[in-house]
């Protein structure tokens, strides 16, 4: 055991680090999208196209919400006895 921390046998270790990690992909992804639109990176077929700047930030948008989500799941998880 970690810490000195005692797990109960039906609560799992790791909670919301598939919902976190969903959510950096997503992020990353989405701050990629917006810098292709906005025409900072070059040579693609998104580059210079506006859509592709408002699509990035919605994604951005949405992985931080599921970042959020799957924090207040890991600090719910250790809350719980």
């Amino acid at each position: 055991m970690v810490n000195n921390e005692t797990e109960s046998a039906d609560r799992p270790r790791l909670r919301g680090w598939l919902t976190m990690s969903v959510g950096l992909f997503l992020i990353v992804l989405g701050a990629v999208w917006t810098l292709q639109g906005l025409g900072f990176l070059k040579d693609s077929l998104m580059s210079d196209q506006v859509v592709w700047a408002g699509a990035g930030g919605g994604l951005a948008g949405v992985g931080l919400v599921l970042v959020v989500v799957g924090m207040r799941r890991r600090s719910a998880a250790k809350t719980v006895v």
